[in-house]
């Protein structure tokens, strides 16, 4: 009798273990998915007139819980879009020209209950920046709409390039973690919930379209 109650008993815990053990294999897809955002480009164009050139792009995301939260805890976020300009050389890698920056300093405003949006556009985080523009929304969908659109940005002068060398652009989009406060970037650092990036390589006809 005590055999078979022993017997009936270690099966029991293992089928349990068993059930726990797939639950978890079924979970964890969906946690990841969760907790991990997608960032996409859906529209991606570079104009090239007779004094610059210009970049738009309509980018795609959703804004993690974990940056959300921090967001209204009143941490304000940076995005930053980054465009090399590449010179294409056959016998070795592509050279690097020029880059350029542009800045989205998103904060949340408790008081007003607003949300504010400075936007610095320029030759990089060091050097001078041009445009300079603040915005408020009312609404935070409203301020990420301002972030995902890109609208011709001058990204170099068309005279500091060569019409018989071929260049391409690097664009690339993501959140600026080294921004944080110092307690938030050694908590989100490596996290996927706070990876929002994406880049492309497309080329550059220097043929003007105006």
């Amino acid at each position: 009798m005590m055999d078979s109650f022993t017997r009936c008993y270690k099966s029991t815990l293992f089928n349990l273990a068993r059930l726990w053990v797939l639950g978890f294999a079924l979970l964890l897809p969906l946690a990841a998915a969760y907790g991990q955002s997608v960032t996409e480009i859906t529209q991606f164009r570079l104009e090239r007139t007779d004094d610059e050139v210009l970049l738009s792009s309509q980018l795609q995301f959703e804004l993690p819980g974990a940056v959300e939260d921090a967001l209204l805890k009143g941490i304000p976020m940076v995005f930053v879009a980054e465009a090399d300009i590449l010179r294409e050389r056959w016998y070795w890698y592509d050279k690097k020209v020029a880059t350029t920056q542009r800045h989205m300093r998103l904060a949340y405003q408790p008081l007003t209950r607003r949300w504010r949006l400075n936007i610095n556009a320029g030759s990089g985080a060091t050097g001078p920046l041009g445009l300079a523009l603040n915005q408020g929304h009312d609404t935070l969908a409203q301020a990420l709409s301002a972030i995902k659109r890109i609208s011709q940005w001058k990204i170099i002068e068309a005279g500091e390039l060569d019409n018989a060398v071929k260049y391409k652009v690097e664009f690339r989009f993501r959140l600026d973690l080294s921004q944080l406060p110092r307690p938030f970037q050694i908590g989100a650092i490596g996290q996927s919930e706070w990876d929002i990036f994406v880049s492309t390589v497309s080329p550059l006809n220097l043929e003007s379209t105006k």
